[in-house]
């Protein structure tokens, strides 16, 4: 496989990934992070800091807003619930958060 056709799949595996999230807003950020060690706000700040290797200029909101599908503020506001005491535990047993 040719690398242009490489990067074009990885870049089609990405969109699909962010559709995915798009249509499960019920999976928190928490829940990515207490599974996967990832979540939506990591993949924002890969995005800067891929761009930044690359010369490119995006900030961090800018990058929430491409990953979210809308700024982040709004995403939160209607989608994003309170963590639970048990996702909270966990969180800080996964990270060795206090």
């Amino acid at each position: 496989m040719d690398q242009q056709t490489k990067t074009e799949i990885e870049a089609a595996v990405f969109r699909r990934l962010l559709t995915h999230f798009d249509n499960h807003k019920e999976v928190q950020n928490i829940d990515l992070m207490n599974l996967a060690s990832f979540c939506r706000n990591c993949l924002s700040k890969w995005y800067v800091a891929a761009a930044e290797e690359r010369g490119e200029s995006i900030d961090y909101e800018q990058a929430r807003e491409l990953v979210y599908g809308e700024p982040y503020a709004d995403w939160k506001d209607k989608y994003q619930s309170e963590a639970t005491a048990d996702q909270i535990a966990k969180y800080n047993e996964v990270t060795g958060s206090k």
